[in-house]
């Protein structure tokens, strides 16, 4: 998968690892502002099982 996109991107090596390293960034903005906070309230990690003693 990641030579296909390597392929497929267009110019030189610099152009290409730059062109890939906004995409990393673009996806990882994407997670942390859309997809946690959505995913956030689904997952039990306020779930506790200690009493409050």
């Amino acid at each position: 998968m990641y030579g296909w996109i390597w392929r497929h991107l267009p110019g030189n090596a610099w152009v290409k690892a730059l062109i890939s390293a906004v995409l990393v960034l673009a996806v990882v903005y994407a997670l942390f502002q859309y997809v946690f906070p959505w995913a956030e309230p689904l997952l039990p990690f306020n779930d506790v099982t200690v009493d409050g003693q």
